[in-house]
Order: structure tokens, then C-alpha cells, then sequence
């Protein structure tokens, strides 16, 4: 029987080669030359949001999967790191004039110029990483891709961890801005919480999101980390053990408040383990797989040629995923384990649908 949940109203590697971090905001790494056995003729080109590529996030996933290109598909490269929003468009503008087949932007934060790059150069294509382009009604260009996440999936294997593991029968989640990107996470959780007290009779209760009203808890921006340890606070004063924030930088604040009153916390987008100084009280992460969606982006456009079909990273391409629990490993008992694999198998044979209106498409 397909599992349906609705909303109301609506790596596949990952690389350990050593990053090159290039001048922030100066002129683009000089080209590297692919190292595979037969290299191809195709270039693919990069540019950071301000984050630079040694941001532990999205960033530094998206160069790791372009070098993982270089080293396997034996590509070509150029990359420029911005430090300021000014920098975008003129540092787009570079990596066009560097010939390259493909030109990558990471962040919505880069859609106007990568928008304004793909109209002006038709003969060039661009990805936008994380987000739509905003083109105009009815426009489109076959020269620009979005790639974007389906994180609803990992997240529901996420709040069936959660409700799972709560010692008080409350958990909860809070994001950053009330926005697609955002919410669709809530919701995937919302509906593993569900699903937990579906097959065990269970009672665990979210605070922070209502899924049918789509309203809850949000701290106004993903920067300010003392307004998310304020958001956190008021979860763990209704009695929740386990919260997920997703609000970016904002939600590092949320670890001192779980810290100190020894609950956990699962991380949004990257491993929180590897990526927070909370590591110790990260059980899981729900992961975007950056590299993947740039190594499959440029893959596709070595061999099938480029499209501009959105890439959506889903459990079953590996673009999304759940990181492993690392120190609460010998914690999570060996029947939730096997209950997450047998979800993640169900949602990716499609017995079991996340449905939400947040969720690419």
C-alpha cells in the first residue's frame, strides 16, 4: 500500500582532495587540468557566495564535487571566491569571459547574476545551486539549470529518529525564514514523527511546526545566533529534547541552549558533526549533497550534453541524505536503525510519499 502525507495547501561521493582556496574576491584560480586517464574537452567553472571555500558548507561541498570532476572526468576548471554580494555578478562575468562550458553559482544569493550572465551569453550554460531562477512568467532559458533539494525526504527519517530517541515525548524543530527551502524540511520531519507514533503506537509530540497550518516557530533571518538560542529556548521550556534547526548560521545558536540542558540536536544541510563545534550533541544531519549535484550536472554535460531540467537531489540519486549518528551511535538501537534503512528503501521505491507544496518539483 503507497503511504501518501500531505501538507495543507500543497553522495553520491564526496571528495577528500585537499581544497585550493583562492584570494577572496581577487582574480579566479588559475585553470586546473583534469588528471583522468582521458580527459575530456570541457570546462566547468565556480563561484562561491561569501562563505569562500573553506566555509564547512555549501561552498566547500560544491568545489569538492567540481574537484572530484577534475580527478574522475578529467575536466578542465576555474573558480572564484566572492566576499561581498557586489562581487557576484562581476565575478560571474569572469568565468564567462574564461570560456567555460558550464558556470556554476552557489546560493540564491547568485541567481540575479547568473540570470543576467545566461540571458546576455546563450552559448554558455549555468547552474544555480539551492534555488529557482526568477525568471519572468512563461521565460525560459535552455541555458540554465537549478538544483535544487528534496530534503523533505531525509528529514522524515530524521523526525522518526527523533521521536524514537526522545527521553520526554517532545521534540521540535524552528527554522530561520518561512520560505520553501525551509519548511520543506519541517514538514518531512513532521510527517517521520508521524510516522514513528503510527507504527508504535506512540505519542511523541512536535513543537515549533504545525504542518496542516503551516505555521510555527522562526527567528526572522539565518544570521543571528543569539534570536536562535532564544527560539531553542522556548522549545526546550515545552519540554522538547531533541530540536532540529534549520536557519543556517542561526542555528549555531541553538547549540549552547541544547547543551546546557543536555539535549541533542540534528543538524541541516551539511554533518553537523564535522561541521559545528556541537558535535557531541548532533545525533544525525539532514544532508544536502552539493557535490553530487555538481559532479552529476557536469557528468551529464560530458557525456549527454546539458539540459536545462532542474536536478532534483532526492534519497534514491543520493542528492539528499542522513548523516551517520557518530557518538550516539551505540545509542540508537538496532531496531530504529533497521526501521530507518527499511523507510529509506520505501520512500525510494515510492511506497512511501512525502508530499508537500515546499518541495521542488
Amino acid at each position: 500500500m503507497k503511504r501518501s502525507f500531505k501538507t495543507s495547501g500543497a553522495i553520491a561521493a564526496t571528495a577528500a582532495a585537499a581544497l585550493l582556496l583562492s584570494s577572496c574576491g581577487e582574480a579566479p584560480e588559475e585553470e586546473s587540468e583534469g588528471t583522468a586517464s582521458e580527459e575530456v574537452d570541457y570546462k566547468a567553472c565556480l563561484v562561491s557566495d561569501e562563505g569562500g571555500w573553506d566555509d564547512r558548507s555549501f561552498n566547500q561541498s560544491a568545489f569538492e564535487g567540481l574537484e572530484m570532476a577534475i580527478d574522475e572526468l578529467g575536466i578542465d576548471s576555474a573558480d572564484a571566491q566572492s566576499t561581498a554580494e557586489s562581487e557576484y555578478g562581476p565575478n560571474v562575468d569572469t568565468m564567462v569571459q574564461q570560456n567555460c562550458d558550464v558556470v556554476f553559482g552557489v546560493g540564491f544569493l547568485l541567481e540575479e547574476g547568473l540570470r543576467e550572465a545566461a540571458e546576455a551569453n546563450p552559448e554558455t550554460n549555468f547552474a544555480l545551486i539551492d534555488s529557482y531562477f526568477n525568471f519572468e512568467e512563461g521565460e525560459e532559458l535552455e541555458n540554465a539549470k537549478p538544483l535544487v533539494f528534496n530534503t523533505g525526504e531525509a528529514a522524515y527519517l530524521a523526525g522518526y529518529v527523533a521521536a524514537a530517541m526522545s527521553e520526554t515525548g517532545v521534540v521540535g524543530t524552528w527554522g530561520g525564514i518561512q520560505i520553501p527551502s525551509v519548511t520543506v524540511f519541517m514538514d518531512g520531519y513532521a510527517d517521520g514523527v508521524e510516522r514513528y507514533n503510527e507504527d508504535n503506537d506512540g505519542d511523541v509530540e512536535l513543537v515549533g511546526w504545525d504542518k496542516e497550518g503551516q505555521t510555527g516557530s522562526f527567528s526572522g533571518d539565518f544570521s543571528d545566533q543569539t534570536q536562535g538560542r532564544e527560539v531553542t529556548e522556548q522549545l526546550l521550556s515545552q519540554d522538547a529534547d531533541i530540536i532540529m534547526p534549520v536557519a543556517g548560521n542561526a542555528g549555531v545558536g541553538a547549540g549552547p541552549a541544547l547543551e546546557a540542558a543536555d539535549a541533542q540536536m540534528i543538524w541541516v544541510d551539511s554533518d553537523g558533526y564535522e561541521s559545528t563545534d556541537y558535535g557531541d550533541i548532533v545525533l544525525t544531519s539532514v544532508m544536502k549533497e552539493i557535490g553530487a549535484a555538481v559532479y552529476a550536472t557536469i557528468e551529464e554535460g560530458t557525456q549527454d550534453g546539458f539540459t536545462s531540467e532542474s536536478y532534483v537531489g532526492t534519497l534514491e540519486n543520493e542528492g539528499v541524505g542522513l548523516a551517520p549518528f557518530h557518538d550516539f551511535e551505540d545509542e540508537v538501537p538496532s531496531e530504529v536503525a533497521e526501521a530507518i534503512e527499511q523507510l529509506r528503501q520505501e520512500i525510494i521505491d515510492g511506497e512511501t510519499v512525502i508530499e508537500s507544496e515546499n518541495a521542488p518539483s
